[in-house]
């Protein structure tokens, strides 16, 4: 081979090297995959076209006895490839998951491993602010703000204060207010897929097994909050519906 033909090929593999860094984990293996059998199929029609197809023929005919004596040991080992299969979808769908919950003037996140809570102002003079930024004068502004606005966004926040701070920020709390613990406020298909972190269309096993891991975490009895434990039982309860209907 040339060395203007070496020269194409390596600047041809360093803009494949490039373009393959740019896309995401998931996408990348998906590209690495498709370009591995590109060239693996360019390398068979270049031996075929230069007739050196048979030495194809000739690797494959000497791998077969290899593959006879590790095809019996594939098979024995088929379930316990199965088995960690099944193992690692199971994981993937129960770490890094995240429930949303949105209300008025809050959107609060949920992260199912760790049980921490994050949260954004979406309304109001603090609006664009991150929870975890605020100041302790800006909580009570907010949760303020919250309760002459939006009963159900000052339950989310009190809830964040709770699993933040436990029952300290109260001391500080201007008001002698206690809102209602329930969830009485209706909430759409979606906001229930979100709430337990699942995708659109998620199987009955899939909504309970959701719920119990998002409730060993926010269950009152466990230091939980009472408003979340009820959203998550009432999107639990709304998805299960529609599944028996």
């Amino acid at each position: 081979m040339n060395p203007v033909s070496l020269l194409l090929l390596a600047v041809l593999g360093f803009l494949v090297l490039l373009w393959i860094r740019s896309l995401s984990p998931k996408k990348r293996v998906k590209a690495v995959i498709l370009i591995v059998l590109m060239v693996v199929s360019l390398f068979v029609l270049l031996m075929a076209f230069t007739g050196r197809l048979h030495w194809i023929a000739a690797i494959a005919a000497g791998l077969l006895p290899f593959a006879q004596k590790l095809f019996p040991l594939f098979l024995r080992l088929l379930p316990f490839i199965g088995q960690a299969y099944k193992y690692r979808k199971q994981s993937r769908k129960s770490s890094g998951n995240q429930s949303e919950v949105k209300t008025r003037i809050i959107a609060m996140q949920l992260d199912h491993d760790s049980g921490v809570m994050y949260g954004k102002v979406t309304e109001g003079p603090l609006a664009g602010n991150v929870l975890g930024d605020l100041s302790e004068t800006q909580f009570i502004e907010l949760l303020k703000y919250c309760r002459e606005n939006d009963s159900d966004s000052a339950r989310l926040l009190e809830a964040y204060l709770d699993k933040r701070f436990g029952d300290s920020w109260r001391q500080d709390d201007p008001e002698d207010y206690q809102p209602s613990s329930d969830s009485s406020g209706s909430i759409s298909i979606q906001e229930a897929y979100e709430i337990l972190g699942l995708q659109s269309g998620a199987s009955r096993e899939e909504i309970i097994d959701a719920h119990r891991r998002l409730m060993q975490k926010n269950h009152p009895d466990r230091g939980g909050s009472d408003y979340l434990a009820a959203k998550i039982n009432q999107a639990k309860d709304l998805l299960l519906q529609q599944i028996d209907a």
